[in-house]
């Protein structure tokens, strides 16, 4: 097991030791997870996840229809909102 010590500044903030961010390859910007268990503190680095590594994570609900026909269906149902808005206030053109 590694350890090592550091001091806690007036705002905080403690530097990681050398030697502990290389065993566990934490990076400038890398997000440390901090819990207390049974008065002790244990931080655990969350690993970085490229983008692409999230594809197919969540489960498509339809088939992608293409750029058009979203676009399409945008303006078909903001026209009906606007067409319902101007319906409800009483507004004649």
């Amino acid at each position: 097991m590694s350890s090592d010590i550091a001091t806690v500044t007036t705002k905080g903030q403690v530097t990681i030791p050398k030697a502990i961010r290389r065993a566990l390859d934490i990076q400038e910007r890398d997000m440390l997870l901090f819990c207390i268990e049974e008065g002790r503190l244990i931080v655990t680095p969350l690993p970085r996840r490229p983008l692409g590594e999230l594809y197919g994570a969540l489960p498509a609900t339809r088939p992608y229809p293409g750029m058009a026909a979203i676009r399409e269906e945008v303006r078909a149902e903001r026209g009906a909102g606007l067409a319902s808005e101007g319906q409800e206030g009483g507004e004649t053109a």
